[in-house]
């Protein structure tokens, strides 16, 4: 029987800066960070306009991130909101998301949105459905990205926060092979779910395979929080600096529902400090477990 190295089983790595080129900027940066893995924006994260790209730098970010063997996650911008009551922006949401594929992304991280306009939650919820399923059609190859949905930390008319609304906004989506689940720590953790409680990690991932079913989980946002539990506040810190603790990263590294799931910090600070979250989780992946 083969065995599965730690790398394998949960790589690690960080969202990395793109100004400059796709492939020069980011590549650089994830090798200073050593990672395993890595994120990016591909457009204005907190605008609409979606440029088409380079295609020299496209085609050199894909090749070397297959010659580094890095997967790659593509986050779509904030604005992105497929519940919403106005039209334009709802459409501009599904326009931002085709993007991830001519860069090789294994999946595209889209946050799950809100019901504006003071509709009710399932209204919000049949149109996400009405709007990304034909997008999700689209999705015929192997390769091509997963819809990754990422739980936001509960603010305002949040349409999915806590672990169990993935079960009605997977059912919108008719639970569509192509999509899966991002899950961010600090944001589950403001929306309520106690990572930092004894069995708090457990409970949570055990919960998420029960609601959205086994295999779903793809990635994961390793952030601590400056805020509580419960606090519906959305406030990054470096693994360990905040109320979530280095404990219940360990934890989840540990957890067979996180097997082959890479890990990506969005924490605060520069290279170096990113560089050293990333070495704090290779720390905590190698460390034997406590009994």
């Amino acid at each position: 029987m083969t065995s599965v190295s730690a790398r394998d089983r949960n790589p690690l790595g960080g969202h990395v800066p793109v100004a400059g080129g796709l492939a020069a900027r980011g590549l650089s940066y994830a090798a200073a960070l050593a990672a395993e893995t890595l994120q990016v924006f591909v457009a204005n994260p907190r605008g609409w306009a979606t440029p088409p790209g380079d295609p020299a730098q496209d085609e050199a970010f894909r090749a070397g991130c297959a010659q580094r063997g890095l997967p790659a996650y593509v986050h779509a911008p904030y604005l992105i909101n497929p519940g919403s009551a106005d039209p334009v922006t709802a459409e501009r949401s599904v326009r931002s998301l085709r993007r991830g594929r001519a860069i090789g992304a294994r999946g595209v991280v889209v946050h799950t949105g809100s019901a504006t306009g003071g509709r009710s939650r399932e209204s919000a919820l049949a149109q996400t459905g009405e709007l990304l399923l034909p997008l999700l059609d689209e999705l015929t190859h192997e390769e091509d990205p997963y819809l990754l949905l990422e739980p936001t930390a509960g603010q305002g008319a949040s349409l999915c926060s806590r672990v169990a609304d993935l079960g009605p906004y997977l059912a919108a989506l008719r639970h569509h092979p192509r999509v899966g689940i991002c899950l961010d720590t600090a944001h589950v953790f403001a929306a309520g779910h106690d990572l930092a409680a004894p069995d708090g990690v457990a409970a949570t991932l055990d919960e998420l395979v029960e609601v959205a079913g086994p295999g779903r989980l793809r990635l994961i946002h390793a952030n601590d929080s400056k805020a509580p539990a419960g606090s519906r506040r959305d406030r990054h810190e470096n693994i360990g600096a905040g109320h979530i603790g280095q404990a219940a990263f360990a934890a989840l590294l540990r957890h067979p529902a996180t097997a082959g799931v890479p890990l990506v910090i969005e924490t605060p600070g520069g290279p170096e400090g990113h560089a050293a979250d990333v070495d704090r989780l290779k720390e905590l992946r190698s460390a034997p477990a406590r009994g």
